[in-house]
């Protein structure tokens, strides 16, 4: 890719994400934009669908080669680095409840979503990327499985968009159903495990907890956190699972028979991710810190972390034109829909069940 005939319009082209990105982490901090919890790899999308549909074509074709430069090797820098935000530890202060609810979610809501797109239609790719974006964490689990379905880049911009969509969403429904005692069922604990269980981003997730207990006194806010973040560690071993999944799909395909064509893809970075997590957990224990933000330097990796996903997600926005859109039609956001239904039905079922079970 940087080859000395291209070097110079790749560069050229890493700039301008680049550029994108710092409007990303400025625009989100505008009180409107902050106080809708929507993160820079959001906005990041956003300016490069408006990049997209706008200058795209006056600018060099050449430029092109950085788009995908983003979207492989600084996304998967990205997803790893991603991996300094969590613990094992994390893991130990809720326990075996929300990790089973956790991973009945993530199975469950992968499968139907599977499913679901059969039944009305929607391309396989389209409807694994939304499932996926739906069941782990949102924006940066789509970011995580793209290298590994291999679709194409408006699909993977598609699937954000109902992620972005039916996540905020429940980030104000779940306050207005706490305020409204639609949730008097459900413990403190139950109501934090089902809020980290089911809504799509960490951003979602704090924004809806901090809502329901801006002071953590009822410690929902952090134990939703928490469980959210469970859901993240998830996202390796789905990968890695999905990626033998669709290699065995991909030869029967491909077959009568035959050796099979197509390798597996194996997601070396989502063992960096695991390993980075482990990793973060020695460091957590060498310098005794309370807290993940506690462990030095954490905070300035986790920053270029999501400076990385934002120019990934910018990339993404900037091959996405409305034309995409258009051809894709409505059947994604019928899929989104209905498996957003059930993460807030088939969610509160399971919470309201299996968390006293095993308490």
């Amino acid at each position: 890719m940087f080859t000395a005939q291209n070097r110079a319009d790749t560069l050229h082209g890493l700039l301008l994400m680049a550029l994108f990105t710092c409007a990303a982490f400025y625009i989100a901090q505008i009180p409107l934009v902050k106080s809708l919890s929507l993160s820079p790899l959001i906005v990041g999308i956003l300016l490069g669908m408006i990049y997209a549909n706008t200058l795209r074509k006056k600018l060099p074709e050449n430029w092109a080669p950085a788009l995908k430069f983003c979207t492989k090797q600084i996304l998967r820098t990205g997803i790893v680095l991603y991996g300094f935000r969590l613990t094992l530890t994390q893991v130990q202060e809720v326990g075996l409840p929300a990790v089973t609810v956790d991973l009945i979610i993530v199975c469950g809501t992968l499968t139907l979503g599977v499913i679901l797109g059969k039944l009305i239609k929607l391309d396989a790719d389209t409807a694994l990327m939304t499932a996926t974006g739906s069941s782990i964490c949102g924006a940066a689990a789509v970011l995580g499985a793209e290298p590994v379905v291999r679709c194409a880049p408006h699909k993977t911009a598609i699937a954000v968009s109902t992620v972005v969509i039916f996540g905020t969403i429940a980030m104000f429904l779940y306050p207005i159903m706490y305020r409204l005692g639609l949730l008097d069922g459900l413990s403190s604990q139950q109501v934090a495990i089902y809020t980290g269980a089911t809504l799509h981003e960490v951003a979602h997730v704090a924004g809806a907890g901090n809502a329901m207990d801006p002071t953590d006194a009822l410690g929902i806010a952090g134990t939703a956190t928490i469980t959210k973040m469970i859901r993240v560690m998830m996202l390796a071993p789905v990968l890695v699972i999905l990626s033998l999944i669709l290699m065995r799909v991909r030869s029967a395909v491909s077959g009568n028979g035959s050796k099979p064509k197509n390798k597996i893809t194996i997601p070396w970075f989502a063992f960096g991710f695991i390993a980075v997590i482990a990793f973060n957990t020695l460091l957590q224990a060498l310098f005794d810190a309370p807290t993940v933000k506690d462990i030095p330097l954490n905070g300035t990796i986790e920053y270029i972390s999501t400076f990385l996903l934002t120019m990934a997600m910018t990339a993404l926005g900037a091959d996405t034109s409305i034309d995409k859109f258009k051809a894709a039609g409505a059947k994604p956001f019928v899929l989104a829909l209905m498996l957003f239904i059930w993460l807030l039905v088939g969610g509160y079922l399971l919470t309201s069940y299996l968390v006293p079970l095993l308490s």
